[in-house]
């Protein structure tokens, strides 16, 4: 069988779309007129996807605001959440939940179903990890609604979001995981990233061997607007907890990374027989196109690392996490994508798989 080879999320939204955006916020245009931008976006990013030859395809996230707060809509919350420092100095902050009982607004199967309609290949659907939602919580707490009653909620509704893609005929459910390797940054002892794993194999428990095969977990140091947050981090640190997942399926950044035979030293180590692990060959932020030989000599040497039949590739993060980051242009990822596509079949011949 060939390598596969997979996106990871979010592609860059086209100027019809971000000036809709805008239209609305301003209220000069509909939702519903939105409606019909974002559904051009998507047909237009499921195309293009094909196009590039991607045997899984994903929306590109046309419809999401974000990959974290897609579920918010309707919940009570308040701006002055948790801060999320890059290193270029521009921050992110997530809202601060006010009120429970937590349900999601908005589930992931959504944006599915409309894909499905779209694609004439699978379609994988990425949704957030509950580890990233449970920073919505305040230090503080909330009167009457005590946090362990939060996250018993918390468990239920990510639950049934990973539950509704997979019923609905998702190829794959990926769990993006960026706030992984970002915990270590807040708590160097690791405390945070326990828990977070934690609570998360909650979840991921909830589900048969045969379910978690179609499940994995997303890692990065962040990337948004050309920057990250977190490649400042030791990825050893993260890699051995990652690993306790229950998940079949991991997906690495890789690309971006300073040393990846260490990386992949460790990936060897202690990833488990059943995961499939897809590295990262192409890098987001670099606003140089890969070549098919680049990213085939990335493959080949993850290739040294790990047995053929467990391998995979994808890009180091989505493109375009949130919807007013517009550092990638559209047709860049899509170049990038493409050779992402053409490198792994280069190295799949390479390797006889």
């Amino acid at each position: 069988m060939p390598i596969p080879t997979e996106p990871i999320g979010s592609l860059p939204r086209p100027p019809e779309l971000l000036n809709g955006l805008a239209e609305l916020a301003a209220g000069r245009i509909s939702q519903a007129d939105l409606d019909v931008l974002t559904d051009r976006a998507t047909a237009d990013t499921i195309q293009r996807l094909e196009a590039a030859g991607s045997p899984v395809v994903t929306d590109g996230e046309q419809r999401k605001p974000s990959f974290v707060t897609y579920p918010l809509d309707g919940v009570p919350l308040a701006a002055d959440g948790v801060v999320i420092p890059f290193a270029d100095g521009h921050t992110r902050q997530l809202p601060r939940l006010t009120g429970g009982p937590f349900r999601y607004g908005t589930f992931a199967v959504s944006y599915l179903t409309k894909a499905r309609e779209l694609a004439t290949v699978p379609v994988k659907q990425a949704v957030i990890a509950p580890s990233a939602l449970s920073l919505l919580y305040p230090a503080d707490g909330i009167d009457g609604y005590p946090r362990e009653a939060f996250l018993a909620d918390l468990i239920d509704q990510a639950e049934q979001d990973i539950r509704q893609c997979l019923d609905a005929g998702a190829d794959s459910v990926q769990l993006d995981f960026t706030e992984g390797r970002l915990s270590l940054k807040l708590d160097p002892s690791g405390g945070v990233l326990r828990e977070f794993v934690q609570l998360n194999n909650t979840v991921l428990d909830r589900f048969s061997a045969d379910e978690r095969a179609r499940i994995g977990v997303h890692t990065c140091p962040g990337g948004d607007q050309d920057s990250a947050h977190s490649l400042d981090v030791d990825y050893t640190g993260l890699l051995p907890e990652l690993f306790t997942l229950n998940v079949g399926r991991v997906y690495l950044q890789l690309a971006s990374e300073p040393d990846p035979e260490k990386v992949l030293a460790v990936v060897a180590e202690h990833s488990r027989p059943d995961q499939q692990i897809f590295v990262g060959v192409i890098d987001p932020i670099d606003p140089v196109v890969e070549t098919a030989e680049q990213v085939r000599d990335r493959v080949l040497v993850a290739a040294r690392h790990l047995p053929v039949d467990r391998l995979g590739t994808c890009d180091d993060c989505g493109f375009s996490p949130f919807a007013d980051d517009t550092s990638t242009s559209r047709d860049l990822a899509f170049a990038k994508i493409q050779a992402r596509v053409a490198g792994t079949e280069l190295a799949g011949q390479e390797l006889g798989a």
